[in-house]
């Protein structure tokens, strides 16, 4: 009786894995199987596909994906746990986001200290339990609080991202900014 089992087993094991393997018949609508896909990280956006025919050759084809012109790091295309992901990204690693433009959107804020005025984006966490921002230097002559939106108004923020110290701390910002409001 354990023989049986085991043979049994052996079999529903041997089978699984057979139906798992790349000749399997999981064909889109032109008889080709997908077996892999890869996405292009350089600065042109490319999804790379390479699918297998029925004659066992291989084709890649090459589709380029929707860029926002000239925006390196496009926040407000993510989902909410991959915006937050990124800004972290860019507090932890800055210097590989220096002179990128990033273009983010959130809530406007503004902090006074030391007789110092601070403009941010804020961004929240998927569960919106914690947030951080990033501050921006709106470019051209803009008077507060005259010409800015109004605190936790909606905005979006796009500049070149730059690193700056004050004391013995560095701190991120987007200068050179359009902001919409």
């Amino acid at each position: 009786m354990k023989k049986i089992i085991c043979l049994l087993m052996t079999a529903a094991l041997i089978l699984s894995l057979a139906a798992c393997s790349n000749n399997s018949s999981s064909k889109n609508a032109g008889g080709q199987s997908a077996s892999s896909i890869a996405v292009d990280n350089s600065s042109k956006t490319a999804a790379e596909t390479t699918v297998t025919t029925n004659d066992g050759t291989k084709a890649v084809s090459k589709a380029e994906l929707p860029k926002t012109e000239g925006v390196d790091v496009d926040l407000t295309k993510m989902s909410s746990t991959m915006v937050y992901s990124e800004v972290l990204n860019m507090q932890q690693h800055p210097d590989e986001y220096t002179d990128k433009i990033v273009r983010m959107k959130g809530p406007f804020n503004v902090t006074e200290l030391d007789d110092n005025r601070y403009f941010a984006c804020v961004i929240k966490d998927a569960a919106a339990c914690c947030s951080t921002g990033i501050e921006f230097v709106w470019a051209g002559d803009h008077s507060y609080p005259e010409d800015y939106p109004e605190v936790n108004t909606e905005i979006t923020v796009t500049g070149t991202f730059n690193v700056y110290s004050e004391g013995n701390s560095k701190y991120l910002q987007l200068k050179d900014a359009e902001v919409v409001f």
